[in-house]
């Protein structure tokens, strides 16, 4: 049994190609990230990425400028049963404990999926996230 960091994707990015833990630089993503490496120790951290899908951090991306949350119900269970199929070449979706540092759009349909799974900062707006991050950091 593994524990999984799953953080979601940011719209604010470079603009040149990088490694998807460089590619992401909204404070948001940079505290969630500092949070699983520091705080959760997991085993493993991926990227949910609306156009690449499940990245590894040290993965070469170029910057890109999609994201589910305009997306229609059919396309966000498309991105996810994707994401699902990546996940099961990776992981035991059976036994590993899934946490989700994310937004709905990239948890709602994955989650049926993995049985074993935690969603922190659950329905908290962006600024609630970035105030939740921070004084988890602090302590």
């Amino acid at each position: 049994m593994a524990n999984i960091a799953l953080i979601s994707c940011v719209s604010k990015k470079l603009s040149c190609r990088a490694k998807a833990q460089d590619m992401y630089t909204s404070t948001l993503f940079k505290n969630s990230l500092k949070y699983a490496k520091n705080v959760l120790k997991p085993d493993r951290i991926y990227i949910l990425s609306a156009k690449y899908g499940l990245l590894k951090l040290k993965e070469e991306i170029d910057t890109y400028n999609e994201t589910l949350k305009n997306k229609s119900k059919k396309e966000k269970l498309e991105w996810s049963k994707k994401i699902i199929n990546q996940i099961n070449t990776k992981c035991d979706t059976k036994n590993d404990v899934f946490i989700f540092l994310a937004g709905q759009d990239y948890y709602k349909y994955l989650i049926p999926n993995l049985p074993n799974h935690k969603i922190l900062m659950e329905n908290l707006k962006i600024g609630k996230r970035l105030q939740w991050l921070k004084g988890e950091l602090n302590e």
